[in-house]
């Protein structure tokens, strides 16, 4: 399977790179607004797989070349921007591509990170609106601390929630995520809910803040 990420040089898109590309043979792609800063994460990411013993090929383009022809393009980019990289990439995408929002509005004071949701109710519902008609929006991989995501040292033995209207979606992305070892997906309905999904992300990174040794903190269900 072709997998597109868009921001795919920051924080979350290097650590779904590197677990999806050491755990499965999916196809990756890296993208960027920069296509030569796309080129370099791609080059930085196989230089790190190889260092591990495996040989991978990681591409880096654009984002709207990154898009074309995919199969599942995941918008790791900040909040603030996804709408625009969707507007950008809307052309490029293929008829029932899936499409995967991480990102998460939060606000901050001096107190620590508090949910700010745009005015559709949450990021994955900004985005299902912004997209075409033919794409399939999820939301997925919220709640996952980067680093940790990004450690390939580091057993993850953590669940993430999968927010969507389409329920073959949510199974297709569920999937995509177990392709990652010791990531679990659990079923969190329709877009409707991904607010109360979204709003877990502050909670961690503040209670990663006021608690020595939660700096990966991460969440499970049983």
């Amino acid at each position: 399977m072709r997998i597109a990420l868009l921001g795919g040089t920051g924080d979350i898109g290097a650590g779904l790179a590197l677990r999806w590309a050491y755990d499965t043979d999916h196809e990756l792609v890296v993208g960027s607004r920069d296509p030569e800063k796309a080129r370099a994460k791609a080059e930085e990411y196989e230089t790190e797989l190889d260092s591990r013993g495996v040989d991978r090929k990681i591409t880096g383009f654009a984002n709207e070349m990154a898009a074309d022809r995919a199969d599942v393009v995941v918008l790791a980019v900040p909040p603030y921007h996804v709408a625009d990289v969707v507007a950008d990439v809307a052309d490029k995408l293929d008829e029932d591509a899936l499409v995967v929002s991480p990102a998460v509005g939060i606000g901050s004071d001096e107190d620590g990170m508090h949910y700010n949701p745009p005015s559709a109710g949450s990021v994955t519902e900004l985005v299902a609106d912004a997209a075409p008609d033919h794409a399939r929006v999820v939301g997925a991989f919220h709640n996952l601390a980067a680093d940790r995501l990004a450690n390939l040292d580091v057993d993850l033995d953590l669940d993430t929630l999968v927010v969507g209207d389409d329920a073959d979606a949510r199974n297709l992305a569920a999937d995509l995520a177990e392709d990652i070892d010791g990531l679990r997906a659990l079923d969190a309905g329709p877009a409707a809910n991904a607010a109360e999904v979204e709003s877990l992300t502050p909670l961690l990174i503040n209670l990663a803040r006021y608690n020595d040794g939660l700096h990966d903190v991460g969440v499970t269900f049983e």
